[in-house]
């Protein structure tokens, strides 16, 4: 039996989203998994030097910053 595309359940578009979102920027699935699975990680790294440098100012003292203008310019060449 044939999946009905224009049925009213979400289901079938969720679903195509996780090849046509990552196709929109010339990824694979999980090539795409792999790019945002690698930022989020930097930016919980970023996040924790912010962290260490609110309580102790002298430590970290322009790492999240170098590593937001990193991540951005990562981003930008993407486009």
């Amino acid at each position: 039996m044939k999946a009905d595309h224009n049925s009213s359940s979400p289901v079938p578009g969720f679903i195509r989203a996780f090849v046509d979102h990552p196709a929109s920027v010339n990824e694979t699935y999980l090539q795409h998994a792999a790019f945002a699975g690698r930022f989020a990680i930097l930016l919980f790294a970023a996040g924790g030097a912010a962290l260490v440098h609110a309580v102790v100012p002298p430590l970290f003292e322009s790492t999240a910053s170098r590593m937001i203008k990193q991540m951005h310019a990562d981003m930008q060449a993407r486009h």
